[in-house]
């Protein structure tokens, strides 16, 4: 067993303005107010190493970097803390932004923390008492709030959200006074309306009148005593002093007790009780209807020779005053129902001189004095009444028999004249003896209550009630209560959770706690001698020790409906669910309901209620974890921000919901082939694009996507892949064909999960060999998977003097004469076949004997036919002249061209000049030689060279003798040139580079265009000609010195010139 306590504050008899709670509309000040302060308060600052971390803090708070910004605002407040000379202010700005990270992950306690060691360094920074008022708002604590707002506003009059905060804040105020004050006096004339929902009844020497929650729903309530003529408003403070008592249940039903000996009461002749009370509801407006007074007459003779009453805010004890004659007299004249006239006595309240307070030391005060302590002292037509509220200065504590009570003990002293009267009063009421299990609640009572009880007493009368209601057998019975005595106590028994008491909601440490409260009475009356009687009345509030009353989490999700379906309760009546934090942030119910979440309420028939919500599995608020390539885990924590009334207390409650489905669509791939392309496309999954796509061995990224042509949209991307493309692999080469494979992977980079691995072979038209009448063969040899480690370069002839004219790592391209090279010659019939073989050379050299050499064959064949008959028309007649061959000339015609990216596929066309690039920026040219199809020619870019116009004579070189210009800084770079669909023959085009560059002078810009102009030669490459065949010079050439090449004919050389190159100005 644990014992709880039996007195605490009573339940606010009040309630807010307005029939509902309504938040203020507040405007978190964010970054934008405390960037204003940061800016007032750092103009000019000098340049230290602790402002350059501030600045970068304040970087990072505008940007949204809220963690970066946090680890920077606490370097910077240890900096200060250990250098001690930092600015205030500046420090105050970063105590209030790393509150304001604080609190957008709503870590409010942290966050107040900050904000009040910014308003300690700057108490004229309005923005932290603001911030902090909105923490106070949101935590329930309203009157905190308050103070900060009127603080922030005495500071800043024109901080309009503060202005509007503090409204609000005010409207939802409540008052933590179970009784509140008013000023009004007003005359008690006029008629009020009567109301359903009053109930008031006598109960011995008190009246208990219950308000009806019905009454004051949605309203304030207001007590005032009616005096005569006067109505005077009754503050906690008045009630205790007179003889009043409210209390309330977590319904709102209201309970007024009031002893027929208090203070307003009109007293006739100590039998008859008229009790007045004015009823004032204050809702949104008040008018005369919300206004009710209440009068009742209560009739009580049977007075003790004392009374002491235990209220839940006071205790009264009464004698009677007058001397055993007057007392007889009274009597016999109240018999004979003649006049109530009696002699003056000297007990009257006018005759009092002193009273002696015992602590239990004597302490004497004059009747002024007492009064002003606190404590009601009044005479009626035949009582002394003295009342003191509990836990007064001069009232004492005594243990009696394990239980401790509260001792109030006076002697008055009356004088008239000579003569001087003493009368002694004493109460005494338990504020303890309580025992508590799980179901069941022991309250013991002293049997022998030594203050006010001598040895020698008789018990008369002895009575169990509740509400102040006494309680017959059977009814104790069928409440399951119990009295019972002991030698040495009076032992009441209470099970918890009975209907005459309540439940009320408890948050301790911010967790949900719950207690059982109820109102038993005990009633004494005892005689000691022949005629001294003492009534004694206890009305004992319990209150059980706080239950914790964790609330259960209720999963009553089904994953294939796509939602998360929790119940989270049960409470008590009292609690209201006021907002839920998710992983992005704090959501009320109203935006929550907006969202799509369906927050609801239920209601049981016990009273208790339960809260239900439902968050689609796709809101963002929901976490996702991809498990597998088909499973989903989604995950929601939530913290529920919960609150009881009408106290207004808050606490929370996380909860946390998992569900793992299979519900991911993975993505496909499809594809097909023409006689030059593969065309794929990647159809994405229900998980949109969450992969990468790597074709062969490189992933497809930017500088990929121009040269496959990707197109992509929400639902799919789809790519043209050239099938001569570098991440190809070649199978199988034929004659006129070769078989190609594409290899694609779809791949996760987060999980490094393999999603998809596609495939596709075609076979694409490639003419491998070509004879010319003239004799020349050409071959083109491939590199095939099944000869990875094969290098095309090394690839020769039967003569290995032979080797490829061009080669990559792809491709070895031969071009010799029939008779040479060790070509063999075979006659079949009319046929006439060329036959070489290209196989790796240098197969037994030195260099090479121990690397492995695959094994690569490939046959080279030409067929002439021996006899052709040709048809031939002539003429007999004789010839005039003999015939003779003429000299022929033709042209070959060379191209220079600026292509849009590296991937050297797209040109801009004439129409597009002139074309306008950035400073830099990279300028794509390429020269090559069209309409020729001679394998033996070859394009050399000789000389090359910048001017601001067509015809200028200011220039600059940029490739001189065939080689990148030595004096430029940022010089040309070549490109290699590959077999592709646009280049049949590699060396007929030379691709190079160029950074833009403007020409200057001073400094000064003359000219923001360039032309960029080239001479080519052609040359034979099976002639030892040594413009063909040099190399770029080992020593500079002076800047503005040209070399020509002297040794080509003119016929040989073509002049060629870009379109103009503009250099943007933005």
């Amino acid at each position: 067993m644990k014992e709880g306590y039996a007195r605490g504050s009573c339940p606010a008899g009040g309630a807010v303005c307005g029939t509902a709670a309504t938040p203020p509309i507040l405007r978190e000040r964010e970054t934008d107010i405390q960037t204003d302060a940061q800016l007032e308060l750092m103009e000019d600052p000098p340049p230290t190493q602790s402002r350059a971390l501030l600045s970068e803090a304040h970087e990072e708070f505008k940007s949204g970097s809220y963690r970066r910004a946090e680890e920077l605002y606490t370097e910077f407040i240890s900096f200060c803390a250990t250098a001690r000379e930092c600015d205030h202010d500046e420090l105050a700005v970063a105590y209030n932004n790393r509150g304001q990270v604080k609190y957008f992950r709503v870590d409010f306690y942290e966050a107040m923390d900050d904000y009040s060691e910014a308003i300690k360094l700057n108490s004229q920074f309005e923005v932290p008492y603001y911030n902090r008022g909105l923490i106070h708002y949101r935590l329930g604590f309203f009157q905190d709030a308050e103070s900060d707002f009127r603080k922030a506003l005495e500071i800043n009059a024109n901080f309009e959200d503060a202005k509007q905060s503090l409204h609000q804040t005010i409207c939802i105020a409540f008052s933590t006074s179970w009784l509140v004050i008013a000023a009004a006096v007003v005359s008690t004339q006029k008629t009020f309306k009567q109301r359903d929902g009053l109930n008031a009844e006598c109960l011995g020497n008190v009246m208990r009148l219950t308000v009806e929650k019905s009454l004051a729903s949605g309203s304030q309530l207001e007590i005032e005593a009616i005096n005569g003529s006067q109505v005077v408003p009754l503050t906690p403070a008045l009630a205790a002093k007179c003889g009043y008592s409210v209390g309330s249940d977590p319904w709102g039903n209201t309970r007024l007790s009031a002893s027929l000996l208090s203070c307003f009461t009109q007293n006739q002749g100590d039998h008859v009780f008229d009790i007045g009370l004015r009823l004032r509801l204050l809702g949104n407006k008040v008018s005369e209807e919300d206004v009710t007074e209440v009068m009742h007459t209560c009739k009580f003779e049977q007075w003790a020779s004392r009374e002491i009453l235990c209220e839940r805010n006071f205790m009264e004890v009464s004698v009677n005053r007058l001397p055993p004659e007057i007392s007889l007299l009274k009597q016999q004249m109240l018999n004979a129902k003649g006049d109530s006239f009696l002699p003056q006595v000297p007990t009257s309240l006018h005759d009092i001189w002193k009273m002696v307070f015992y602590t239990p030391k004597e302490k004497p005060m004059i009747l002024r004095d007492v009064e002003k302590a606190g404590y009601g002292v009044n005479t009626t037509p035949t009582r002394l009444v003295v009342r003191s509220p509990y836990n007064m200065a001069d009232t004492y504590t005594q243990n009696v028999d394990g239980v401790q009570m509260e001792v109030l003990r006076v002697t008055t002293y009356f004088k008239r004249g000579w003569s001087v009267t003493l009368m002694d009063t004493t109460a005494a009421c338990p504020s303890g003896g309580l025992l508590f299990t799980d179901n069941i609640i022991t309250w013991y009572m002293p049997r022998y209550i030594s203050p006010v009880m001598d040895q020698e007493h008789r018990i008369l009368e002895l009575y169990m009630g509740i509400n102040g209601k006494r309680l017959d057998p059977a009814q104790m019975n069928a409440m399951g209560y119990t009295l019972s005595l002991t030698d040495s106590h009076f032992i009441i028994s209470l099970p918890v959770g009975g209907p005459d008491g309540y439940y009320k909601s408890q948050a301790l440490n911010y967790e949900y706690h719950t207690t059982y409260s109820i109102e038993p009475m005990l009633e004494l009356l005892w005689k000691k001698g022949v005629s001294d009687v003492t009534r004694y009345k206890v009305h004992y509030p319990i209150t059980t020790p706080p239950k914790p009353q964790p609330p259960q989490i209720t999963d009553k999700t089904v994953a294939e409906l796509g939602f998360f379906n929790m119940l989270l309760g049960t409470f008590l009546h009292d609690v209201e669910l006021m907002n839920i934090t998710f992983s992005t942030g704090v959501m009320t119910l109203a935006e929550a309901n907006v969202r799509g979440f369906n927050v609801q309420q239920h209601g049981f028939s016990n009273g208790s209620k339960a809260f239900t919500i439902q968050v689609p599995f796709s809101d963002p608020v929901v976490l996702k974890a991809i498990i597998d390539q088909e499973t989903t885990t989604y995950t929601l924590p939530l913290i529920f921000g919960l609150m009881i009334l009408p106290e207004y207390t808050p606490f929370s409650h996380p909860a946390l919901l998992e569900v793992t489905l299979q519900d991911i669509t993975p993505p496909t791939v499809k594809g097909n082939c023409d006689d030059e392309n593969f065309y794929v496309t990647v159809t994405y999954g229900n998980q949109g694009k969450n992969f990468n796509v790597m074709v062969g061995r490189k992933d497809l990224f930017a500088d990929l996507y121009a040269e496959y042509s990707v197109f992509e949209n929400s639902t799919h991307l789809s790519m043209t892949v050239p099938f001569l493309a570098n991440e190809v692999t070649f199978e199988l080469a034929h004659q006129s064909s070769i078989r190609a494979r594409l290899h694609a992977v779809l791949w996760d980079p987060v999980n490094n999960w393999h999603l998809k691995n596609f495939s596709l072979a075609c076979s694409f038209p490639l003419t491998m060999t070509e004879c010319f009448s003239n004799g020349t063969m050409t071959a083109l040899a491939v590199k095939v998977e099944s000869a990875s480690q094969m290098n095309p370069s090394q690839l020769t002839l039967n003569d290995p003097s032979c080797k490829p004219t061009f080669s990559n790592s792809r491709f070895a391209y031969f071009s010799f004469d029939a008779s040479s090279c060790g070509t063999t010659r075979t006659f079949y019939d009319d046929v006439m076949m060329y036959r070489n073989e290209i196989s790796v050379g240098g197969r037994n050299s030195i260099d090479l004997k121990d690397a492995v050499q695959p094994d690569y064959r490939m046959l080279v064949s030409c067929y002439y036919m021996l006899n052709d008959t040709q048809s031939v028309t002539f003429f007999t007649n004789p010839r005039r002249y003999e015939p003779f061959a003429e000299s022929g000339v033709g042209k070959l015609h060379v191209r220079m061209r600026l292509a849009e990216d590296s991937s050297y596929n797209t040109f801009y066309m004439e129409e597009d000049y002139p074309v306008v690039k950035y400073l830099r920026a990279p300028l794509y040219f390429e020269v090559d030689l069209v309409q020729s199809a001679d394998p033996r020619l070859e394009l050399v870019l000789e000389n090359c060279w910048a001017t601001v116009d067509g015809d200028s004579t200011m220039s600059w070189d940029l490739i001189v003798n065939g080689c990148a210009n030595p004096d430029d800084n940022h010089q040309t770079t070549f490109q290699p040139v590959a077999f592709s669909e646009h280049i049949r023959y590699p060396l007929h085009a030379k691709r190079f580079v160029v950074k833009m560059f403007t020409f200057v002078k001073d400094d000064a810009v003359l000219r923001d265009q360039i032309f960029v102009n080239c001479e080519a030669v052609i040359c034979d490459i099976n002639q030892p000609d040594a413009i063909c065949r040099s190399r770029c010079p080992s020593q500079n050439v002076g800047r503005n010195t040209k070399v020509r090449r002297g040794t080509a004919s003119k016929l040989h050389r073509r002049l060629i010139s870009s379109g103009k190159i503009v250099l943007s100005s933005f």
